[in-house]
């Protein structure tokens, strides 16, 4: 993958590429989504599975840690159902100039794809940094284009390319 960053690409490999990035995302999200349904199902399992014992108390704690679990986790299911909204919301059809919900943005260092909030992810061999529209960096980078600079990680960066 790193090759076709030595080459122009044409709008249909940016397309593709970008599709990629777009699916690679959710599947990350739907295995989490997967992985915290099976959390929320034991959980709830636990809980309702605590046995009534002579020591009252103890049977009332473990069924509210149950219960606080299965909150806990319900709460992460909404926003992986969130992020997965979101990001199926992306149109990658289009190429970009400029930093948005959409774009990858190609720097000296890093890689950005702007669409869910999934961290450093591998695709195509090539890592990138899969940002939220609303995260912070996302935000610095918003309207910016190839040539512009901005600070990241207490260096200068350089944008190299925006599609």
């Amino acid at each position: 993958m790193q090759e076709l960053f030595n080459e122009i690409m044409t709008r249909d490999e940016i397309i593709d590429f970008k599709a990629r990035l777009k699916k690679a995302g959710e599947l990350l999200i739907t295995e989490r989504i997967a992985m915290t349904k099976s959390a929320i199902d034991s959980a709830q399992e636990a809980a309702n599975s605590e046995g009534k014992s002579s020591a009252g108390d103890k049977y009332e704690t473990g069924r509210a840690m149950g219960h606080l679990e299965k909150d806990m986790y319900a709460r992460q299911q909404a926003e992986n159902l969130k992020e997965l909204d979101l990001l199926q919301k992306v149109n990658i059809n289009i190429v970009h100039t400029t930093a948005q919900a959409g774009a990858f943005v190609k720097c000296s260092d890093h890689s950005f794809f702007i669409a869910a909030g999934l961290g450093k992810q591998i695709v195509d061999d090539l890592p990138v940094f899969f940002l939220s529209p609303y995260a912070p960096l996302a935000k610095l980078l918003l309207h910016k284009k190839a040539g512009d600079r901005f600070l990241f990680n207490k260096r200068e960066t350089e944008i190299l390319e925006v599609f």
